[in-house]
């Protein structure tokens, strides 16, 4: 293939380099366009955009293709952890034993919040949404440590494992305080002899006298959760994390905006949005029947869950967490949930009719982790935050691509302008005038 592309502009020839990935990608090097031709690209939503490289995750949606660092996500699922991809996706390499030690230790000494931090949090309305007060709360995180968050990216680091382990270790402990504030309930201290997960099941669900001690399938099931939401290329969220940390922002204050992007209901909202869907389906009176045939008719409602924007065939982590929600129902004992009867009715449609197989309407991983997170009994405004939290080390992967290139500038995407030309300034009086007499 050649390595060059020739672009024919106002009687103009130029000739534009060809980059190649790893994995056989093709993009068409545009770095020099304004400045050779004086015009620039239009590719509204950046959809045709390779924004930069990176090193990090690797997806074929065509295929149904996910890899962490080279890594498939079905090998990881089965044999690792969330604890030891988080190390590897931010620092490129399954961690050696001195190192997985050493960034648990890490974890560990900091899931506790200072009590300024939990005052901080008492002081949101109980009603307030959790992603707001996760993302103000991180952002915070960069005043109580000041020598994580200088804005300088070189001395940030020089510091980068114990910042990451802040991030990653604090997130939940945050999330977990700020559900027990909405419930009314008293706040719960980590536990330094629980694992990740177990750890935040127990600052959730932890009551005075009636401790929670998580079930070893459900602890699996948020483990697989949070795994396979650890990184996901160039989404929305991640490139605002980027675009932040362009400007030399630190890490705190880039995650913060991350989670403002993920906020938005067309990025972090879907695994919320399926329950809403089977609650409406449930208070319509309906079982999924009706609810399916009007799909397939082409009368029905979105059908949230299935498909997805990147994979064109089936979503490869929904193939993976399907058996652990399973599981996770069998342990909890949920035989008849009204919610998950429907889902059940919606997962066989899409798997065994010909409409959905057809269409590639597959269950993707927000039908299935809309699913736990219901089952485990959170309510839906903190789907996303769990979203968050499972993308945490994948938002840091990335801050730390931009903050450690030394060539790197900040981002400025272009526009084509299409409001006013220039036009003059009318005083007040003139336009008083104007009004009367039309």
């Amino acid at each position: 293939m050649s390595s060059d592309a020739l672009l024919k502009f106002n009687n103009k020839e130029l000739t534009l380099p060809v980059i190649t990935g790893t994995e056989g990608e093709i993009a068409i090097d545009m770095s020099r366009l304004r400045a050779d031709t004086g015009a620039i690209t239009f590719d509204e939503g950046y959809a045709n955009t390779g924004s930069c490289k990176s090193e990090v995750t690797f997806i074929d949606g065509e295929k149904g293709i996910l890899r962490y660092r080279g890594y498939p996500i079905e090998q990881l699922a089965e044999k690792s952890n969330f604890v030891e991809t988080a190390y590897l996706i931010m620092n490129g390499e399954l961690p050696k034993p001195h190192q997985r030690a050493r960034f648990g230790r890490l974890l560990s000494d900091n899931a506790a919040l200072r009590e300024g931090m939990v005052r901080f949090i008492q002081n949101f309305p109980r009603d307030a949404h959790p992603m707001a007060v996760l993302s103000a709360s991180l952002n915070a995180l960069g005043a109580y440590y000041p020598h994580l968050a200088s804005n300088n990216h070189q001395q940030d680091l020089e510091h980068f494992d114990e910042a990451a382990a802040v991030a990653i270790s604090k997130v939940r402990t945050i999330a977990a305080h700020t559900y027990r504030v909405n419930m009314g309930k008293p706040f719960n201290y980590p536990r330094p002899n629980f694992g990740y997960c177990e750890n935040f099941l127990h600052m959730l669900f932890t009551d005075p006298y009636n401790e929670y001690i998580a079930k070893e399938e459900v602890a699996r099931a948020l483990n697989l959760f949070l795994l396979l939401h650890a990184d996901h290329e160039q989404n929305c969220s991640t490139s605002t994390v980027k675009m932040v940390a362009s400007a030399g922002a630190n890490l705190f204050a880039s995650i913060a905006s991350g989670v403002c992007a993920l906020w938005g209901p067309l990025h972090g909202g879907a695994n919320a949005a399926v329950i809403e869907m089977l609650q409406h389906i449930h208070d319509a009176g309906d079982d999924g029947t009706k609810f399916i045939a009007a799909a397939k008719a082409g009368k029905g409602q979105r059908l949230m869950g299935f498909g997805h924007r990147v994979y064109r065939n089936y979503d490869p982590r929904a193939k993976i967490i399907k058996q652990s929600f399973h599981d996770a129902l069998a342990s909890l004992g949920i035989k008849n949930d009204p919610l998950l009867n429907i889902a059940m009715k919606l997962e066989e449609a899409a798997l065994n009719d010909e409409y959905f197989i057809s269409r590639k309407l597959y269950p993707n991983v927000d039908f299935y982790s809309g699913l736990i997170m219901r089952a485990i009994g959170l309510p839906t405004d903190m789907f996303t935050v769990m979203f968050a939290i499972g993308r945490m080390p994948g938002w840091i992967a990335q801050w730390r691509e931009i903050a450690a290139n030394p060539k790197g500038r900040i981002y400025r995407p272009r526009q084509i302008y299409t409001g006013h030309t220039l036009r003059n300034y009318v005083p007040m009086r003139e336009r008083i005038e104007a009004a009367k007499r039309a």
